[in-house]
């Protein structure tokens, strides 16, 4: 079962207009998709020893997540 949690974030304006011109230029991404890409694959990167030390599936779990995402596939 995919459980969906709001997220409400600030963030620096210059990361905002990066953001928001990166959502322009590519119509078939929005910032759920981008944030979802983007969070999973900083777990990815700086959790991977405790997430794989807690369970195989927490690391493949998430590896699926930024992976759907990049490829546009709903979790």
């Amino acid at each position: 079962m995919s459980t969906t949690v709001s997220i409400l974030a600030e963030i620096p304006e210059e990361l905002h207009e990066t953001l928001k011109g990166y959502l322009e230029s590519h119509p078939d991404w929005d910032q759920d998709r981008v944030f979802a890409a983007a969070l999973s694959l900083f777990l990815l990167q700086n959790g991977g020893d405790r997430l794989s030390r807690n369970t195989t599936s927490s690391y493949r779990s998430t590896a699926k997540v930024y992976l759907n995402a990049l490829f546009q596939h709903s979790v």
